[in-house]
Formats: C-alpha cells, structure tokens, sequence
C-alpha cells in the first residue's frame, strides 16, 4: 500500500530539489569546462557523486518520510478531532435530510435527545424544516428558543470533492454537487440569551413621553355648584395620579388641564392591554355634575431622541383632540395606534374658536385673486352646501371662484341644477379635474371642506399647484392628514361642514348676504347630515339652521328636492328585505347599485333607516359601485361605528362613519365586516 503511496503538490516539489540542483551543477559544470579542462573534469566528477547520493537518499528515503507525513497527518487528525469535539460552540453535521450524523460535547448538552436528532434534527428544533435547509452555497439563519434559552442557528452545506489527485473539478461538477445526496450540512449554535436578555431590558427601560389633557374642564366645572368645583378638581387629580402611580410614572401638571408625564417602556403593553382604562376611570367621577370628564391622552413611542419622542406625544395629542377626545393615542414613529373614543363629543356652547378661524379665513381670503373649492369623491349634500357657502363668502369680497366637482350623484342633481345655468352665477361656477389644473396657481386659495384626507379628495394634484390651503371638515382625524394646510378647522362636534360654514358666515363680515338658493344648500346639508335633527344635532346646529332660515331657506323647497324616483324607492326596499341580523344585534344589508345612479347615497338612508328597528345597534349596508365596495355605518349611541370602520381602512364619526374597500367582492366584504365584529365583541370594544 505504502509503494503505492503518490506523493503531490508542495511535499513533491520539495523532495524534487535534489535533482533540481543537480541541473544547476552541470550548467555549472560546462561553463567550468569553458575556462578550463582540468577543473571541468574534476567539477564532473563531484557533480556525479552527488548525484548518485542524491538517487540513493531519495530512493531509500522515499518511503519512510512519506510513511512519517502520514503518522503525523493521522496525530494531526486525531488531536483536530478532539479539538472540535471539545470545542466551546455547539456545532453538528447534518445530512441532506437533516438526520444529524455527528455533534461535538457542547451540541449534545443542548438538545439532550440524542437519539431524537438522529431521527431528524426537525424533532429537536421544530422552526427547522425541510424547507429552511441550505440548498446551495447560500448560508441559512434562523433564531430558535430551546430550553428557555435563545439561539442562533447557522446552517452551511458542505461538499467535499475526491482525493483523488486525478479527480479534475470544474464548474458542472461543482452545480451538480450541491444537489448530491452525500452531500453534508455543517450546524452551528450561538446562544443569544444574555444578548436578547439585555436589549429587551434597554428596551424596556426607555422612557416614554407622555401629554395628558382633560378635553372639558371648564365646561364640567360649569356643569357643577362652585363650592364642589375644588373636589371634582381633587377627585379627578386624584385619578389620573394614582393610575400613573401604577406605572411607576412621574407626572408633572403643566396647566391646570394638561400634565406631561414618563414611564419605562416595559408599562406600555399593560397600557394597551387595558385599553387605558384611565379614561374609564376619569369618567366615572360623577359628584353631581351633568358633564362627564374626559381626558385625553397621547404617547410618542420608539423615538430616537427624547426631543422626538416629545414631538411624537404632541402629534399624537392633537390627533386625539381633534378626533373629538376621550381617547388615546399612541404615535410609534409612522405608525398610529387609537384607544378609546367611545363617548359622544359634547358640542361647546362658546363661538370664540369659530370667529377667530372666521377672521383667519377672511385673511387669506383678502390676499388672493382667486378661490378654488373642492370636496371629497362623490359629493354629497353636506360637501356641496359647504362649498355654495364658501364660494358665497369669496362673492361677498368679490374674487373670482370656482367650485371643483366631477361626479353629480341623483341626490346632488337636483340641488346642483338649480345653479347650474342659473343667470345670477356664473358659467364656469362649477370644474371638472382638468379645467382645475389649467387654473390653480401659486395665487389661489384652495378651500377644502367636508374632508381632511388627501386620498378622498375630488382632485388630490391640486394640494401640490399651491401653498394656500384651508380646510374646513368635522369629521375626526385620522393619521392620513392635509399637512400643508396653512388654516386647519376640523371639530368633530359639529353636525356638518354646512353647519361650520354657517357659522363662520356669521362672523366673517363682508357685507356678506346669503341669497335663498344657497341657503336651502347650507340647510340641506344640516339636514342630511344629522339625519333631519336627529343625528349629532346640538344647540349651535339649531342656532346655525336658525339663521339659515333668518336667510331664506325654505323646507318644503328642500323637502322637493329630496324626493326619491320609483327605482330609488324599489333599491332601498330590496336592500331592507335582504337585511341580516348579525350576533343579534347588528344589521348588515347589501344595497344593489345595478339600477340607480346614487348607490352610496342610497346605501347610506338604507343604513339610517335600519336604526329604527328594535335591538338594532348599528348598521352597516354595503355597495359596490366601479369596483370599489363602500360601507355606510350608523349608530345612536350604543357603538362606536367610528373605530369598527377605522380597522377596515376608513373612518367618521362615532355614530356616523363609513370605509372603501378596493379589490373585493361583496361576500369577502361582508366577512371582514363580520369578523371584525365578532373580534371586537370577544375583546369587549362593541
């Protein structure tokens, strides 16, 4: 066997040097012979004992060095053999099924189950599997938890060609041997433990900013005698700062409404689990006063810097405030997470806000040439009656406006023809998308009314042709938001946009004189929204009506111009008849938008009309009109419709709100409907 032994490579190279040199010598030797024949003579001479001595020490050497290289390779061996076994890494070999066919001193302390890993190492660490397995040269990592400790796992496959010398590899050879079934997978174990064990702790030990805001202070005070005032003021403290106690929170009162606060991360998910039940709490304090207290709450979570985490509990507080209050909000970088929200936002009785945003609008109004007014997509009474009122107030200073409006549903139609073509307007009164674009500059006030979210809006580019934009909408925000708006006034307390333009109408001065056609807008759009006074109708929308009326608004005019057809009529009550009673006390009907023009607007007194039945606390009627499924929701006062639609994607009020769902069908909307309910219901959110 030892004769057969070939010797290669660099160990052949090496033994070869002898009969290299001996080459050297005779080149040596001729240049000898050149200068002189007696040295050359005596140069050949020793040149051919040596290499006679070199012949005899390799022939009769040959095979007792190699002999020694292969004693030491198999000492080298066994001691590299020893190494890896006792080595302090886990580490293992695998075959290409993943049957573990050898694993060091330190992997076998691990798993425990020898024999079980010999079966398949599947057995051992079930987040392996089949599929996870390395297939080509491209290293697998996985994080695994086994016994209590974390682990990452590192898998390489492994392919070893012959030894033989002759065995010539090329680039076929090497594809191919990856898919070979002797192929072998090299494991490695890196315990993560102490390593995830203290970023979960830094985690958790980050500080959280807090804003805290009691949302009617001076109302509930108002609503109470004064010598109790002090005590409603001591329990309500008393509340907020035992609760914070609970967290470890250190709380500060910056006001006498508002407290700013921190607490350790690790709290945050007891926050969350119970829905922070301060605002419960907080409410409850009841010692005679009419008002309930609310509180609202807003955190900034996984910020980089404290002053950012600040910025993100301001952000997230005035998105709770101008969703109406009584809720929580948690802003985490760009995602917006909503707590609460369940009570009705109680309207304020004091008009300050709306005469300051009044003289604000007149403002802007004064310093430009032009006024574009634009809605949301598929414009309702509520969002055209707003317009007429602000395209009436730029008349009243005498600039040039427009009102940008696509679509005209049934519903708008005959409200909309009464200006259309009418002498006392102009000709290009109302614009389409593109005669919008042409005109909107640098120079143009654009106001938007009844909608805060860019996506619903009748033409989005616009935002972009200009820096003036107000907006007016009392629908709550969502963190989709018109951030360039340079004058923002949403109050979900009121009843409509219509309502809000009124008002500022009353406090914007001009001269300013409304003429009956845009008054019966304005009173329309009340009347829609609130579902003819039922609905959200407070003391200001009665006072707003009030003067519409004052203004010429004539019911019997509106009442004509709300009267269905024959198709209309036959939809809805098709859409009824179809009504499905869900966990008792949920109605979910579909409305058909095959035959009518207005299926949304339909849909929506489909879901108004349900409220009526007894044990019904909400409703929800879908329809699908150009691929797009829209959901009209609608409560009293038992659900708030608000947050159900908020995790289908939309949003509104807590007894008014809707959602568009692209990409479904009717039936995968009714189930996500459904589910949604039922998971709310489980959690206790309905």
């Amino acid at each position: 066997m030892s004769r057969k032994l070939k010797l290669r490579g660099a160990l052949k190279v090496y033994l070869m040097w002898p009969f290299i040199l001996t080459t050297m010598l005779l080149c040596m030797n001729l240049s000898i012979y050149a200068i002189d024949r007696k040295a050359g003579l005596v140069m050949t001479g020793f040149t051919f004992i040596y290499f006679l001595m070199a012949i005899a020490i390799y022939l009769s050497k040959r095979h007792t060095i190699a002999s020694e290289l292969v004693r030491y390779a198999m000492d080298y061996g066994q001691v590299q053999k020893r190494l890896l076994k006792e080595l302090n890494l886990p580490y293992a070999i695998l075959d290409v099924d993943g049957r573990m066919q050898w694993g060091n001193d330190e992997f076998m302390d691990v798993i425990h189950e020898k024999s079980a890993a010999r079966r398949s190492i599947f057995n051992i660490f079930p987040e392996i599997t089949e599929e996870t397995l390395p297939k080509k040269e491209k290293d697998e990592e996985l994080h695994i938890t086994l016994h209590g400790r974390h682990y990452k796992v590192l898998l390489r496959k492994v392919i070893a060609p012959d030894f033989d010398e002759d065995a010539n590899w090329n680039t076929h050879d090497i594809e191919n041997a990856w898919d070979d079934r002797n192929a072998l997978i090299a494991m490695y174990l890196y315990d993560e433990t102490e390593i995830i064990t203290l970023l979960k702790e830094n985690k958790e030990q980050k500080l959280i900013t807090g804003l805290l805001y009691i949302d009617n202070y001076e109302e509930a005070l108002e609503s109470i005698d004064e010598v109790r005032r002090s005590l409603l003021t001591a329990l309500v403290d008393r509340k907020i700062n035992k609760y914070m106690q609970g967290i470890d929170a250190i709380i500060k009162k910056l006001e006498k409404d508002k407290y700013i606060f921190v607490f350790q991360q690790k709290y945050l998910p007891f926050l969350q689990t119970s829905k922070f039940a301060v605002l419960e709490e907080v409410r409850g304090v009841n010692i005679g006063n009419e008002m309930s207290v609310t509180i609202s709450i807003g955190l900034g979570v996984n910020a980089d810097t404290y002053i950012s985490g600040y910025e993100y509990a301001r952000a997230a507080i005035d998105l709770a405030l101008g969703r109406g209050g009584d809720q929580a909000v948690i802003k985490d970088r760009e995602k917006i997470s909503y707590y609460g929200g369940k009570s009705i936002q109680v309207e304020k009785s004091t008009r300050v806000k709306a005469r300051v945003k009044a003289h604000a609008f007149r403002e802007f109004v004064e310093a430009k040439d032009k006024i574009v007014i634009m809605g949301h997509k598929i414009g309702d009474i509520d969002s055209f009656g707003s317009a007429i009122g602000v395209y009436r107030i730029a008349k009243s200073f005498n600039k040039k406006a427009h009102i940008v409006i696509n679509e005209v549903t049934s519903s708008l139609r005959p409200m909309m023809n009464k200006f259309v073509g009418n002498p006392d307007y102009e000709e290009d009164m109302f614009l389409k998308n593109e005669q919008a674009k042409e005109i909107v500059d640098i120079n143009t006030l654009l106001v938007i009314v009844d909608v805060n979210r860019p996506s619903y809006l009748e033409c989005a580019e616009l935002l972009e042709r200009t820096k003036t934009i107000v907006t007016f909408d009392h629908h709550r925000q969502t963190n989709e938001a018109i951030d360039t708006a340079v004058l923002s006034y949403v109050e979900p307390y009121a009843s409509s946009t219509s309502e809000m333009i009124a008002e500022i109408m009353q406090y914007i001065g001009g001269n300013l004189k409304l003429k009956p056609l845009e008054a019966d807008a304005l009173y329309a759009g009340i009347m829609i929204d609130t579902n003819n006074f039922l609905t959200k109708a407070g003391v200001r929308t009665f006072e707003a009506a009030a003067y519409l009326r004052r203004s010429g608004a004539d019911v019997t005019r509106i009442r004509k111009s709300f009267r269905s057809d024959m198709a209309d009529f036959k939809t809805k009550a098709d859409a009824i008849s179809s009504t499905e009673v869900y966990l008792n006390h949920y109605a979910i009907a579909v409305c058909s938008g095959s035959e009518v023009d207005s299926p949304m607007i339909l849909g929506a007194q489909v879901a108004n009309d349900l409220l009526n039945i007894t044990d019904i606390k909400a409703t929800f009627v879908l329809t699908d009109y150009n691929d797009i499924i829209y959901i009209s929701a609608r409560s009293i006062d038992e659900v708030n419709v608000q947050v159900v639609m908020e995790k289908l994607g939309g949003g509104g009020h807590l007894s008014v709100a809707g959602a568009q769902l692209e990409n479904t069908t009717i039936q995968d909307a009714m189930i996500k409907i459904k589910t949604t309910l039922a998971t709310m219901y489980e959690e206790g959110e309905l």
